[in-house]
């Protein structure tokens, strides 16, 4: 790191590097995205390019093509047309090419600026909590404003964390309840065919899939709901959340107790779909709940962190 005549210096000094590598940062990302762009634009050129191409190589050679535009009277005209075509496609390849070159090197040069600030986030951060180490114990204002912002922005990090941790298991939970909803919504397909259309033994057969396989996803949705209300505990919210009874023993009932009739079936389908759809209904308000959580505690950790970066090299 370079001397600085005090602290207040090194620490202005090292903000600057940061800023500028955020900069960097930023300006590499969107170099990215017209590398991909351009990418993208050129292998459609050359698609292109080489249809026009092969449409002036047939004018131009003879062949079918030839031979119906020459009994039309249209040969040339034709010809003069898919020559411009290719024209201006190879016209546009070029531009194109000439941009990514463009792109690489402000790319090669972003990269140069951040090889030489590799280390700028640790160096500031370092000189930071020194200042604000040296600040707390000497007992000013200033220190004891840093001590409790160190405190509430270390609550504010542990809660984030546990909400990112919750908010992950109940994504999770929603697919898994999802999976259970698109197995039941086949199985009443086919429910449906069985009743209406006489569909058989052989919708019997698809109901049964169906239904199995809703059953094994109902187990591993009942999993991941569990871990998503223990979760949920650590944020201080208790709830347990249960599918419907949807286990193996209503399932053989459906299937091996001859006496229901298909209608039944078919309304006991739908009512467990409908109690599923209400779990997953719950889920993603839980979730859509934590998003706004989540980014509510972003913007009380960045507010705080500012504030600690302002004490600490303003005053």
């Amino acid at each position: 790191m370079t001397p600085y005549d005090n602290d207040a210096d090194a620490l202005l000094a090292a903000r600057e590097r940061v800023r500028r590598l955020e900069r960097l940062t930023s300006r590499r990302e969107a170099v990215a995205v017209q590398l991909d762009e351009v990418a993208t634009l050129l292998g459609d050129l050359e698609e292109r390019l080489a249809k026009e191409e092969r449409d002036v190589s047939r004018l131009e050679g003879g062949g079918f093509a030839a031979f119906l535009s020459g009994l039309t009277g249209s040969r040339e005209e034709r010809l003069v047309r898919e020559r411009a075509e290719a024209l201006a496609v190879r016209q546009r390849l070029d531009g194109q090419r000439n941009r990514l070159e463009w792109l690489n090197a402000d790319r090669a040069a972003v990269d140069e600026g951040l090889a030489g600030l590799g280390t700028a986030r640790e160096e500031y951060d370092a000189l930071l909590e020194r200042e604000e180490r040296r600040l707390v114990a000497s007992g000013d204002a200033r220190g004891r404003e840093l001590a409790e912002i160190g405190h509430r922005l270390a609550d504010t990090r542990a809660d984030l964390v546990e909400h990112r941790e919750a908010h992950r298991a109940g994504v999770d939970a929603l697919h898994g309840v999802g999976e259970v909803l698109r197995c039941l919504g086949s199985a009443r397909g086919a429910s449906t065919w069985d009743m209406l259309a006489g569909g058989g033994g052989f919708a019997d057969m698809m109901e049964h899939g169906h239904l199995r396989d809703a059953d094994e996803a109902a187990w591993h949705a009942q999993q991941l709901l569990d871990t998503f209300s223990r979760e949920l505990v650590d944020i201080g919210v208790t709830v347990t959340p249960k599918l419907p009874k949807v286990d193996t023993r209503w399932f053989a009932d459906m299937f091996f107790d001859n006496i229901i009739t298909d209608a039944i079936k078919h309304h006991r389908i739908a009512d467990t779909g409908a109690a599923v759809g209400d779990v997953a209904e719950w889920v993603r308000r839980t979730v859509g709940g934590l998003d706004l959580r989540l980014e509510e505690l972003a913007r009380q950790r960045d507010a705080l962190t500012a504030r600690r970066e302002e004490v600490i090299v303003t005053g």
